[in-house]
């Protein structure tokens, strides 16, 4: 199971929201690169990165701290998101570097924009099926769908897709604890390899998805953030690192 550890990109600085609520952030670094650097030195392989308000926006504002952490994080594998929403997105973050871009907003809104990326650009790309109560939430988790979270991942089954992102909205950034059941719910719905994210609070949470069937990894924030996970043990329990 892969372990990614997360920065999230709000005003060039790294933060971590509560519920993904923009006015309840807090500030843990103000360079993305030594940050990055930091993850690379504890042993991680994978980081996943977002641009908060290129969520918000649509567009990418905080292309500098994206780039730094890419930096910073040397030969590791970076995944990106936040604001990804076209072609011309996409094809700036794989020229840039980036290992996998991830697409939230534009895979309910447009989802053939997205097959087609996948498509040209197979295991690239990252469905991210952000849920509030089971419902789909986009444009940085503002709006509220009607459509459960299976429903819109089994659309992208065969589309060559890599994984699924799968996140409890209301747990994020709050330690409560891993959705173990919503996400394992997921993973049994789908075909396509589930990402878990939202409320990791400590090494209890990896043990508990450790293994699980279609689990290919988790992203942890605010845990890491606050000293109540330790990385390298969290890698070294995890068994592997994907390729």
């Amino acid at each position: 199971m892969i372990i990614f550890p997360a920065i999230d990109l709000k005003g060039g600085q790294c933060v971590r929201l509560a519920e993904g609520d923009m006015n309840r952030a807090t500030v843990y670094a103000d360079d993305p690169a030594a940050q990055a650097a930091l993850f690379a030195a504890a042993g991680a392989t994978h980081l996943h990165v977002v641009d908060l308000d290129g969520a918000f926006a649509g567009d990418a504002r905080n292309a500098a701290g994206v780039k730094a952490a890419l930096a910073g994080f040397g030969s590791g594998r970076v995944q990106v998101g936040g604001g990804i929403r076209t072609a011309a997105h996409v094809d700036a973050w794989l020229a840039a570097g980036v290992w996998r871009v991830v697409m939230g907003t534009a895979a309910l809104d447009n989802q053939d924009l997205v097959k087609g990326l996948a498509a040209d650009h197979p295991c690239r790309i990252v469905v991210a099926v952000d849920a509030r109560d089971g419902m789909v939430a986009t444009r940085g988790w503002a709006d509220v769908s009607t459509l459960p979270v299976a429903d819109l991942a089994r659309r992208f089954e065969d589309a060559g897709v890599a994984a699924v992102l799968f996140t409890d909205v209301g747990r994020d950034g709050l330690l409560k604890g891993v959705n173990l059941e919503a996400t394992t719910a997921l993973a049994a719905a789908t075909s396509l390899p589930v990402i878990a994210s939202g409320g990791v609070a400590g090494i209890a949470d990896i043990h508990a998805l450790n293994g699980r069937a279609g689990i290919e990894g988790v992203i942890t924030g605010r845990a890491l953030y606050d000293g109540r996970l330790d990385l390298a043990e969290a890698i070294r329990i995890s068994g592997r690192e994907a390729a």
